[in-house]
């Protein structure tokens, strides 16, 4: 039976995380936090509404190397559930040393450079390191693969995040951590057959459909896109764009956001709550977090468009959602690949939306 270690198994994704491993797999689960005996409560949840004994928890604190070098030891896979890419290495080194697996639920490219760096030695060691698991990144890539899969080329892939939460969310430090991002914020895109300049970002409208409709959205750059044009030499245009919001968080909050980091990148959590109170007072229905590709090629020597799209009224579900789908593949051993992989590149993508959607993610396929 394999045994699971999340790392911040006690935050909202870890918590998340948690309930689905147990009810969608036989493994086991340990939460690792900084505070056992205040996860006591939860590991009794768990364990009265999952059959058997299968959830524990265990002092495990990134930031001190000792205590992950204690915790790993026994388990087959660490998750990274916590906001603490600034111990990677501590983590990442912690977990070759146990020689177990590794997968993080994070956005950062200090971070994926560092993980870059150790790729032959993870290779070596003959293990699986996961990183950019979630739903931004972590679909993106996934939702062009599994538009490609249906045509015999693809020219155009444009992926395109909806994010309105509704209000009343509590406040973490996941939320930190994007503001940290927005320090080395990029939003190239590939178009006319090269990537546009790190420095260069684009505008362009998005129809969502529906109850959403036609939004501004403004480009964003992830990892995982990078490579989508040599997987499919055909592609001429690929990218992600984030939808517009509210005016007042678009064009007053987001402003201050951008100028506060110039003049004092350090305050951070007070910029994030900023961010995080404008996301919660202006925003208006509908309240959900939506990702769709549009693409375009050719099957069977004709034109054919697709719109494929997942969403989730919980943004946080619609983190866990996909990990644990990925995870399911890797307890069957068939993502359970040696080396370093970004999720969306790893898992066969048909399957993932499949058990996506039995988790209760609501996912739209239109090709004509």
């Amino acid at each position: 039976m394999s045994k699971i270690l999340i790392l911040g198994g006690t935050g909202q994704t870890g918590r998340l995380l948690s309930r689905h491993i147990l009810e969608y797999s036989k493994a086991t689960v340990t939460i690792g936090t900084r505070y056992p005996n205040k996860a006591k409560a939860f590991i009794d949840e768990l364990n009265q509404n999952y059959t058997g004994i299968r959830a524990s928890a265990i002092y495990a604190n990134a930031s001190d190397a000792e205590s992950l070098q204690e915790a790993f030891p026994g388990h087959s896979l660490v998750v990274v559930a916590a906001p603490t890419t600034a111990y990677t290495e501590s983590v990442a080194q912690a977990a070759l040393q146990a020689g177990i697996d590794y997968l993080d639920v994070q956005l950062d490219p200090k971070k994926f450079a560092y993980l870059q760096s150790i790729k032959e030695e993870i290779e070596c060691a003959g293990k699986t390191f996961i990183t950019e698991a979630g739903f931004h990144p972590g679909l993106p890539s996934a939702l062009v693969r599994y538009a490609a899969a249906h045509m015999d080329s693809m020219e155009s892939a444009i992926t395109a995040g909806y994010l309105n939460m509704g209000k009343d969310l509590p406040y973490t430090e996941a939320v930190d951590e994007l503001i940290e991002l927005f320090k080395e914020y990029q939003g190239q895109v590939y178009k006319n057959g090269k990537w546009t300049k790190t420095s260069s970002y684009n505008i362009r409208k998005i129809d969502f459909g529906g109850d959403i409709g036609l939004k501004q959205c403004y480009s964003m750059f992830f990892e995982e896109l990078r490579t989508l044009p040599e997987m499919y030499p055909s592609l001429k245009e690929v990218g992600f764009y984030i939808s517009e919001s509210h005016w007042v968080t678009d064009w007053v909050i987001m402003p201050i956001v951008w100028m506060w980091l110039k003049i004092r990148p350090s305050a951070v959590r007070s910029i994030g709550k900023l961010l995080w109170w404008g996301m919660g007072t202006f925003h208006k229905p509908p309240y959900r977090v939506e990702l769709q590709v549009r693409a375009s090629g050719f099957k069977d020597g004709q034109m054919i468009k697709s719109h494929v799209s997942v969403s989730h009224p919980d943004g946080y579900e619609l983190t866990a959602i996909p990990v644990v789908a990925a995870l399911l593949q890797y307890l069957d051993g068939t993502a359970r690949k040696p080396g370093l992989w970004m999720m969306g590149h790893l898992v066969e993508p048909n399957r993932l939306f499949k058990d996506m959607e039995k988790m209760g993610v609501k996912c739209i396929t239109n090709f004509q």
